[in-house]
């Protein structure tokens, strides 16, 4: 059991940064330029994902129209309903930041990587997996921002012309210019996925290590008592649990086939890290980031290790149909 439920080793090197941090903070000048060169980062992380997709998987996959309004209904309805009652039920209980926190989470877009792996190894519809799972984090990048400025009532915090056009230009515009050169790079980018996966990870962690610089410059572990720790870490557990229920249930009850059920379950339950972080950078300027981000930084591991167990046990019921089909 401890085999399979292993822990990340992304997420060791996020505690790692976290550590960091708390020990040595980058701030001041440094601070400054260490912020520009996160930003080039985020930048060219976007683009490489521009670049990795293929157009012919998102046209193979895109036609699927009810599965992918399931998916995107899961994702930016389903969550922010429970959001908005995790924060309801929860206020005495989280400090106001891991509230907004944990808000912030169900507004983000699915994961691109581990939703399709998932849905491979489960043996999913991996087509659709692609398309579905790109199409979350692009239409995200609009309705993230615009799901907070219609959600949240903290200070400063909404939908507005600076912020749009500051994730158009830090995200998008990079997505679009790396779609755009993908005939002619992207077999060079997919090729190469492994050793270009450190500016995936290392941007992410360059974008926690700087959020949680200023948040130990604003004294961010003395804001929270155990209680709200633990808080938090339940919350984002029955989260994750009631999302992976209700999701399961509604793709059965419409009639999807086995196939089509794993891609909504593994797409529909995820929320990007590696969207999350450098998006709450721009739509959270000014305001403590470190805390925002850690209810994201648990659930990104507590998705891994469910769906990593989920997905074996759908991957063991598809050998056992396949050894009776052979047999018959």
């Amino acid at each position: 059991m401890l085999a399979r439920l292993r822990i990340d080793p992304f997420t060791v090197a996020i505690v790692a940064a976290v550590l960091l941090a708390s020990v040595l903070p980058v701030t001041g000048q440094a601070a400054h330029a260490f912020g520009i060169a996160t930003n080039l980062a985020i930048a060219l992380l976007f683009f490489l994902h521009g670049a990795r997709l293929s157009r012919e998987t998102v046209i193979a996959g895109a036609t699927h129209w009810r599965l992918h309004l399931t998916i995107l209904a899961c994702t930016f309805v389903l969550f922010p309903v429970l959001g908005l009652l995790f924060n309801t039920v929860l206020p005495s209980v989280l400090t106001p930041a891991l509230a907004t926190g944990l808000l912030y989470l169900c507004v983000l877009p699915s994961t691109v990587q581990s939703s399709i792996a998932f849905t491979s190894i489960a043996h999913g519809n991996v087509p659709a997996a692609v398309c579905a799972a790109s199409a979350s984090n692009i239409l995200g990048m609009f309705l993230t921002p615009l799901l907070v400025g219609l959600l949240f009532h903290t200070a400063g915090v909404g939908f507005s012309a600076d912020v749009l056009v500051t994730i158009l230009l830090q995200l998008l515009l990079p997505f679009v210019v790396g779609q755009a050169l993908q005939p002619w790079i992207g077999d060079f980018v997919r090729k190469h996925r492994r050793a270009l996966s450190f500016v995936d990870r290392g941007s992410i962690l360059m974008v926690v290590y700087l959020a949680f610089s200023e948040a130990v410059a604003n004294n961010l572990w003395h804001q929270f008592s155990a209680t709200a720790l633990a808080g938090m870490a339940a919350a984002d557990l029955v989260l994750l649990g009631l999302v992976l229920t209700i999701s399961t249930w509604v793709s059965r009850r419409l009639g999807f086939s086995r196939e089509d059920e794993i891609t909504i379950v593994f797409c529909g339950s995820k929320k990007s890290l590696a969207s999350g972080v450098p998006m709450a950078n721009v739509i959270f300027a000014g305001q403590n980031i470190g805390a925002i981000v850690l209810p994201i930084m648990l659930f990104h591991q507590a998705q891994l290790m469910a769906c990593a167990w989920l997905a074996r046990r759908y991957a063991e019921r598809w050998a056992k149909r396949q050894e009776v089909a052979a047999a018959e």
